[in-house]
């Protein structure tokens, strides 16, 4: 079956009438073709019948005149052949109804030696041989055939084509609606804006205005949610700033260092935790240069020290949350370049895909810990970490990221030796 339900409404309508039709044509045309077909061919059958009667009935007929005469009031065209033997019949064709009918009726009503040719388009010769010769018979062939059948089946396959384009454009009429719904809830999905409007069958509008509510209610709780959060941030950093504050009047010494050092890691902590909690949920998608994108991540890397290479293929027009997508990356490469010497990224865009590897030449991660490495707060003792000596929240914030895409980020084996992140989103 077919996955669609364009194509599945169109089986649903499309079978019955093609069943029906079926049912019709054989049980009505193919009865009713052999039933016409058979009385002609009888009717034929006993004028003939009735001819060879006159012809043993008035031997002083001679030249056969009374004989024509009859022939023509019957509409048939006869004449008399020297007595020859007659060719067998050719065989006859596989599906025709015909010729066996009207041997049928020859055997039954005449009872003499006959041969027929039914091979022309509108006539059909018939011998028959009598005492007196070969009586040879030329009628139309509309008089023993049902030939104007035909246009039954014209009428019927026409109106069925006719109402067969009727519904292929009101059942698509009626799936384009939907249509519009799953793609204005992909769109959702991915952080575009949507530009929806219910249409459609009553229980279509009424999922679509579903989705509409259910569209409000998200972004009423991500928009408390991004007030709170704000509001946290700011009370948390006006705590801060005081500790700063009064930290900067203290003499200096080993315990306002380590008092210090103490606030600013408490600040990196609580800048980690906002940008995981808050998200990059609000920005718009935008069309963004992927390869001019990862030319600039390259630069900021190397900048820090750290030899990077980068290649792109395909198409690099991509339509991305560019703050999101950059903090996704730059968590993965800030990762590779903490435990690796070397950084090579790599993205390609098909017509489905946007994918970029980064490949570090790095100690990895162990095959079994690489799903536990994108739960929020987990750090490997062994294993490598994006915040290593903070909140273990850099890989969740990157697959996060790809996730509100429509994407997602996978950790495997480099062929550099190290780590391979890969990030793949649709476009």
């Amino acid at each position: 079956m077919p996955s669609g339900l364009f194509a599945r409404s169109l089986i649903i309508i499309i079978a019955p009438m093609v069943i029906l039709q079926s049912v019709l044509v054989y049980a009505f045309m193919e009865r009713h073709w052999q039933t016409v077909t058979r009385r002609l061919s009888a009717s034929v059958t006993q004028d003939i019948a009735a001819l060879i009667e006159v012809l043993d009935t008035y031997p002083q007929d001679p030249e056969f005149e009374l004989l024509g005469r009859i022939a023509d009031r019957m509409g048939l065209d006869a004449d008399m052949l020297p007595s020859e033997p007659l060719p067998p019949l050719a065989p006859r064709p596989l599906f025709s109804i015909l010729e066996p009918t009207l041997a049928r009726e020859m055997r039954r009503q005449v009872g003499r030696p006959f041969w027929f040719d039914a091979s022309g388009q509108n006539q059909i010769e018939i011998r028959v041989q009598t005492d007196r010769g070969v009586l040879r018979v030329i009628t139309r062939r509309s008089q023993v055939y049902a030939s104007n059948s035909h246009i039954f089946l014209v009428w019927m396959l026409g109106t069925s084509l006719v109402l067969l384009t009727i519904a292929v454009v009101f059942m698509r009429n009626q799936v384009r609606p939907i249509a519009r719904l799953a793609e204005a809830a992909e769109s959702f999905g991915l952080g575009r804006d949507v530009e929806f409007r219910p249409r459609g069958a009553r229980e279509v509008r009424r999922a679509g205005y579903a989705f509409l509510e259910m569209k409000r209610r998200i972004e009423r709780a991500m928009d408390q949610r991004t007030a709170m959060l704000n509001g946290v941030s700011h009370d948390l950093r006006t705590i801060l700033t005081r500790f700063k504050l009064s930290l900067a009047f203290l003499e200096e010494g080993p315990d306002t260092d380590a008092l210090r050092k103490d606030v600013d890691e408490m600040t990196r902590m609580l800048e980690g935790y906002l940008a995981f909690a808050r998200g990059d949920t609000n920005e718009p998608a935008a069309p963004v240069d992927m390869e001019e994108f990862l030319d600039d991540l390259r630069a900021d890397t190397e900048r820090s020290g750290h030899a990077t290479s980068v290649t792109f293929e395909g198409d690099p027009v991509v339509i991305v949350r560019a703050d999101a997508f950059k903090r996704c990356l730059s968590n993965l490469v800030s990762n590779a370049a903490r435990f690796g010497n070397r950084i090579d990224i790599a993205g390609t865009r098909d017509a489905r895909w946007l994918t970029v590897h980064v490949d570090d030449d790095g100690p990895g991660i162990p095959a079994d810990a690489r799903e536990e490495v994108f739960k929020p707060f987990v750090r490997l003792d062994e294993a490598r970490n994006v915040d290593e000596g903070g909140s273990g929240l850099g890989l969740s914030i990157a697959r996060d990221v790809a996730r509100s895409h429509g994407g997602d980020v996978i950790l495997g084996d480099s062929p550099t030796g190290g780590l391979r992140a890969t990030v793949r989103l649709p476009v």
